[in-house]
């Protein structure tokens, strides 16, 4: 049976007080070999921004977030209300095949997996089948941090890791909770980094890796459908 085409799908999880609309633009730097192989969906956060935006004066409102943080990163305030959003997200641009993150919304992609294995997340929606994970780092909450990494995340993924992160050695720690991880590095900060040389060189073999595995899916689906 010849495998079907079809892009992946990708649900792009923007940074802290930000938007999806800001999320494309920082995106849409890469490379037209890399977005054309992609169908990105770039929802909004939940949350009207509480607070200050860093990307203020560079980019304008409105601004969103995905849940609040207090005591220290370790207090969570409508996090269970972001999960069931972004479920819903996922179902209205279904199928959704992997999740994208930076920064915040990288943080909780990073984490979904294994609160999804957990069956405390997106419980109506089909299993994660990668993450691209950009600026990341762990939950910093006991209990979910419990759930989320107690197993090993075994869904392939790609990290972006930049010299000047500030999150860097948080994200350097998110690696033990992930079989087989990817990883870019470049010499930028807390940002979107351009993708080229060995990084684009990288990138382009993880997506031909996600491609194949939608693909099967794909004929997975239509073969049951036929029978």
């Amino acid at each position: 049976m010849a495998s079907t085409y079809r892009k992946p799908r990708v649900l792009c999880l923007h940074g802290f007080r930000t938007s999806g609309q800001i999320f494309k633009a920082q995106i849409n730097k890469w490379p037209e070999s890399v977005l054309d192989k992609l169908e990105l969906f770039f929802p909004d956060a939940p949350f009207a921004c509480n607070g200050k935006s860093g990307v203020e004066g560079y980019f304008d409102p409105p601004y969103y977030e995905w849940f609040q943080v207090h005591k220290g990163y370790k207090q969570y305030e409508n996090f269970d209300e972001c999960l069931e959003y972004i479920e819903e997200c996922m179902i209205k641009h279904a199928p959704i095949d992997g999740l994208l993150g930076f920064s915040q919304g990288a943080i909780i992609s990073a984490a979904l997996p294994g609160l999804q294995a957990k069956k405390m997340a997106l419980t109506r929606v089909p299993k994660i089948g990668f993450l691209v994970i950009i600026s990341g780092a762990k939950l910093q909450n006991e209990a979910l941090a419990e759930n989320a990494y107690s197993t090993t995340t075994q869904c392939p993924s790609l990290h972006f890791l930049g010299d000047k992160d500030f999150l860097k050695p948080y994200g350097v720690e998110l690696l033990k909770s992930v079989e087989n991880p990817v990883v870019i590095r470049h010499p930028k900060g807390h940002t979107i980094p351009r993708l080229d040389g060995e990084g684009l060189e990288t990138m382009l073999k993880f997506i031909d890796r996600i491609q194949k595995i939608c693909s099967n899916k794909e004929d997975v689906v239509t073969l049951k459908s036929q029978l």
